[in-house]
């Protein structure tokens, strides 16, 4: 039984030169697409655009930036959303510190009933753990786009109070009082916002020095010292009771805080209590402090 004999593939001369030419060309050419490949292929890797365009002048941008404004040109007001969205949401969209939660109709039920002008008064006078304006300035945003905000949140929480009245041209811009309003109300909110400007005013001008005595140094007159001290400190606020300081003389309100012990008094005036900054915004020593509040104390018997 015979076996077929074996072909040699490669039987001429041309044949072995393609075979040859083919070893050597396919490897090359399968190296240069890849070359191609690798060079073209986008590279997102930590680092990979640290001198791009963008890059680059995120880090060499100012710190501080100038917003320049056309005092002439009109104004045009935020919407109630805007405010909420920009302001508000901070603690009104998870109830932060008590603030009654967006769109929660049973915790803004009571708040609504209070009517619009008692919630613009607390905005804008601010309530609780609610700072004055939400903690923006009038330039920021005006009464009118503040009344905006809490006419969104509380008809999107059940109530149905109507937007308020848009300034006309020219005009401040503060939200329009509703309908029916009391306009002593009003008065009396530009009042105590007017009395808390100075009051704030009157402790920044404060002259710090002059109320620190030397150390350990005691005030001769304890008397005389804490009437300097009144005049030069206390009086910013308790002269006119602004911030619901008890005031200077009326014995009605001292008679409340009295209803406490001395220390305890004493204790509010060296560490502060709700609008009041410890010893008054000033570096006086305590001693002249509690003798400041036995001058208040004394004028309210």
């Amino acid at each position: 039984m015979s076996e077929a004999p074996h072909g040699a593939p490669i039987k001429t001369p041309g044949q072995l030169i393609a075979a040859v030419i083919a070893g050597f060309a396919v490897p090359i050419v399968i190296i240069i697409l890849l070359a191609v490949y690798v060079n073209n292929t986008t590279r997102t890797g930590a680092g990979t655009d640290l001198f791009s365009d963008a890059s680059v002048a995120s880090r060499i941008a100012p710190v501080a930036q100038v917003d320049i404004r056309d005092a002439n040109a009109p104004r045009v007001f935020k919407t109630g959303e805007q405010v909420y969205k920009a302001v508000c949401s901070t603690c009104h969209a998870a109830g932060t510190a008590g603030a009654p939660k967006f769109g929660d109709a049973g915790n803004w039920a009571p708040r609504i009933a209070e009517g619009y002008d008692t919630l613009l008064h607390n905005a804008l006078n601010g309530k609780g753990a609610m700072p004055a304006r939400g903690g923006t300035s009038p330039d920021d945003y005006s009464d009118f786009e503040i009344g905006r905000a809490i006419v969104y949140m509380a008809n999107n929480s059940g109530g149905k109070l109507e937007e308020p009245a848009q300034p006309a041209p020219g005009a401040a811009a503060a939200a329009a009082p509703a309908s029916g309003a009391p306009p002593a109300a009003t008065a009396s909110g530009a009042q105590e916002n007017s009395q808390a400007a100075a009051a704030v005013a009157a402790l920044a001008s404060v002259p710090q020095a002059a109320a620190v005595p030397a150390a350990g140094a005691q005030s001769a007159d304890a008397s005389q010292a804490g009437k300097a001290l009144y005049t030069q400190v206390c009086q910013a606020c308790h002269a006119a009771g602004v911030l619901n300081a008890p005031k200077f003389g009326d014995k009605a309100a001292w008679a409340e805080r009295l209803k406490e012990p001395m220390d305890t008094v004493y204790n509010y005036a060296l560490h502060g209590k709700g609008a009041m900054p410890p010893k008054g915004g000033s570096n006086a020593s305590d001693a002249d402090v509690k003798a400041a509040v036995d001058y208040m104390v004394s004028a309210a018997k």
